[in-house]
């Protein structure tokens, strides 16, 4: 009886338009891609975290941590725009909003993938993190809201699916707080480290929130082109004024997160600590210097908005290559801010120390994050084919 009903309730969601051969092997393809990807993490806890990472002891996170930072900050940036849009109403975002809180709860998994294979002994944190809670750890805070964040976003989805408008509007706001929360925590791991001058400070919090918002419209626009063109019909007026809202608010907050960026490296060259001015330095004409400039500045930034002006939010194509421009923007800064904090020796003036110690990321390395991105598109893949109707409801 339970399996007649969860049939009825898929009859009634998946989008039958979609069950296409090309639809089909994609799917597999990503997935098959995320099995193998995600098994060069897993390839970790056989032979040793030191032997498939290019991490150590001096510079003990790496790319991993970046890109768990980059799904998480985009899973906070969708949930916050689909919880207004839910809470609120009326809201031209609110006829994507459905779509918005899968792919929140998609690329919140494809960041727990992430770091569950970085990290030693996954077990033990949620284990511990019941048993042996820490309420003065911003980590433990960071994982306990995650993780409240996104039971609250499947039930969340469970009442959009199921009909239940004032379960999904509470638990959405709920898993909307949550995230902002656990998103600040995120900053507030960096933040609190006094012996990384780079991080160190009141900034990152709210830097990390305005990269969210960046982000979260990125995918709105992105995601939402997708399932049109997988489908291959033209997108209705409805749509295509979220899209020029999502537009705005993307183009609104580059200006935003651009100044922010700004105001974060020329503050070290007017008093700040020397360890964090030459951390800075590393991006502005060192070792990072290229994906600086050219990744972060040009592509991830001045390209974009250069697009979107050109656009003017009407033609969703481009808006939706600026938005992709924008992630692999965001996805470098990342990994530049966690890269750069690390890249300077604690003890620069003693013992020989060099100005910058060296990482790059191993070819396992590389592989996990083609995992998670694949996760991330199969999980899209598959919410368009199950849920398509529920995606394609005008009312909220």
């Amino acid at each position: 009886m339970v399996n007649t009903s969860i049939n009825n309730i898929f009859a009634q969601t998946e989008d039958s338009s979609l069950a296409t051969p090309a639809m089909n092997r994609a799917t597999i393809f990503f997935l098959i891609t995320t099995v193998v990807g995600l098994s060069c993490g897993v390839a970790s806890f056989i032979f040793g975290h030191e032997a498939i990472y290019n991490n150590t002891r001096e510079v003990p996170w790496g790319m991993l941590i970046s890109t768990y930072a980059f799904w998480a900050i985009t899973s906070t940036g969708l949930c916050i725009y689909a919880a207004i849009s839910h809470l609120f109403g009326g809201t031209r975002m609110a006829i994507v909003s459905n779509r918005m809180v899968w792919m929140s709860i998609i690329c919140i998994l494809g960041a727990f993938a992430t770091i569950g294979v970085e990290i030693a002994s996954p077990h033990r944190m949620i284990i511990y993190n019941i048993l042996s809670p820490n309420p003065t750890s911003n980590i433990w805070w960071m994982g306990t809201l995650y993780g409240m964040a996104v039971g609250c976003m499947i039930v969340e989805f469970f009442g959009i699916v199921s009909g239940l408008s004032k379960i999904a509007v509470i638990l959405g706001t709920a898993g909307a707080v949550a995230e902002v929360l656990a998103n600040s925590c995120l900053g507030g791991v960096f933040a609190t480290l006094p012996g990384r001058p780079y991080w160190y400070g009141g900034q990152l919090p709210i830097y990390f929130l305005t990269a969210a918002f960046l982000c979260g419209a990125c995918a709105t626009v992105i995601f939402n082109h997708l399932a049109y063109k997988i489908r291959g019909i033209e997108m209705e007026e409805p749509v295509k004024n979220a899209m020029k809202s999502a537009g705005k608010a993307m183009l609104m907050v580059m200006v935003l997160y651009s100044v922010a960026t700004f105001w974060r490296l020329i503050m070290y060259y007017v008093g700040g600590a020397e360890l964090g001015r030459i951390a800075a330095g590393a991006l502005i004409n060192g070792p990072l210097s290229v994906n600086f400039w050219v990744l972060e500045v040009v592509v991830g930034l001045a390209i974009p908005m250069l697009l979107l002006i050109l656009s003017r939010l009407e033609n969703v194509g481009m808006m939706a290559f600026a938005g992709l421009l924008v992630l692999i923007g965001q996805f470098v800064a990342r990994y530049d801010l966690i890269v750069a904090g690390l890249l300077v020796p604690s003890n620069l003036g003693w013992d020989n120390a060099p100005t910058y110690l060296d990482y790059v990321p191993s070819v396992y390395e590389f592989g996990v994050i083609i995992g998670s991105i694949s996760l991330v598109l199969f999980g899209f893949l598959l919410g368009e084919r199950i849920f398509g109707k529920v995606f394609a409801q005008k009312e909220h």
